[in-house]
């Protein structure tokens, strides 16, 4: 296997609250809701996913929507916090102030790995960072943002796995997915060890921070958590040698899977995360001009047959 993720596509959260959810991500966060469709294995529940002007992969921050879901439950297993990119201390800077005008929950910034992170959280709890990281991916700008392009969010900078496997997680990631060490560092008052890698062309968007704590207590999924996390693979045919490989390394995999945005495949890494492959494409403008994305329920074409049953199954989401 020659190939090395490029790095994340998306991370897809969970919300109970889907009008609050998207007047912070869209109004909070400047980010443009572009795809407003639903959870295909459940239709009677949105799938809200976040971008730059067109969904470009590695800014897709995406949300289900389960309002009868319980709170989730930090601990091993789960993802967070999700980390986003600014290009600089400047825009670090522009964010706190923003976040404190605005009420929204934010400590001080820290230097972690070389970096500045500002940790904040949405309404829901959901833990979110913002780090200042010039090495952000390339983005579409979208003008009808509420935040000025110089200090816009441009992506994923990482995100963090706690694992009730350390070793075994550290391993895959290694010598299965070609994830190379880049830092390790202990955690404060005994709380473990935090191993950072990357992968791709490195810097943001290719980052996994490995959480091997000192005492392993069991997270859950739920609103305010993390379900998964989808790394990208270019086309079907890199995709298709990543399931052969991971197959191979004993991984229990999905087949693949035609979310119609994009083809999937999943699997859970030895410490109980959920993990995706998604491909890059066909992408968001497969059913709508970029103008019209995500002002209206989009269905891919195998479920709008189905249309009138699911948005009758769907509460109008008011923002």
């Amino acid at each position: 296997m020659k190939d090395q993720i490029a790095g994340i596509h998306h991370v897809t959260a969970v919300t109970g609250a889907a009008g609050q959810n998207v007047r912070f991500y869209t109004e909070v966060l400047g980010l443009r809701l572009v795809k407003k469709t639903v959870n295909q294995d459940d239709v009677s529940a949105y799938h809200l996913f976040y971008g730059d002007a067109v969904g470009t992969p590695g800014t897709e921050l995406t949300f289900f929507d389960w309002p009868q879901s319980p709170a989730a439950r930090p601990g091993a297993t789960t993802i967070a916090p999700i980390a986003l990119s600014v290009a600089d201390e400047h825009g670090l800077n522009w964010w706190s102030d923003r976040f404190r005008s605005l009420g929204v929950r934010s400590g001080p910034a820290k230097e972690e790995d070389g970096h500045l992170r500002l940790p904040f959280l949405d309404p829901e709890g959901q833990r979110l960072e913002l780090v200042a990281d010039g090495s952000a991916i390339e983005t579409v700008g979208w003008e009808q943002s509420t935040v000025p392009e110089a200090v816009s969010i441009r992506g994923f900078n990482d995100v963090t796995v706690t694992s009730a496997q350390p070793e075994m997680t550290l391993r895959m990631l290694a010598e299965v997915m070609g994830f190379e060490i880049t830092s390790e560092r202990e955690l404060p008052d005994g709380g473990g060890q935090i191993t950072v890698f990357g992968t791709g062309r490195g810097g943001a968007g290719s980052r996994v921070r490995v959480v091997s704590p000192g005492e392993v207590e069991f997270g859950a999924v739920g609103i305010g958590g993390v379900h998964h996390v989808a790394f990208r693979a270019a086309d079907d045919d890199e995709q298709g040698r990543w399931r052969t490989h991971l197959l191979a390394a004993g991984l229990r995999v999905t087949p693949v899977i035609d979310r119609y945005y994009f083809h999937s495949i999943y699997f859970r890494e030895p410490g109980g995360a959920l993990f995706e492959i998604a491909t890059d494409g066909p992408g968001f403008t497969a059913d709508e001009d970029e103008a019209q994305l995500g002002t209206h329920l989009a269905l891919p074409p195998f479920l709008e047959p189905e249309r009138a049953r699911i948005e009758a199954g769907l509460q109008p989401i008011s923002v």
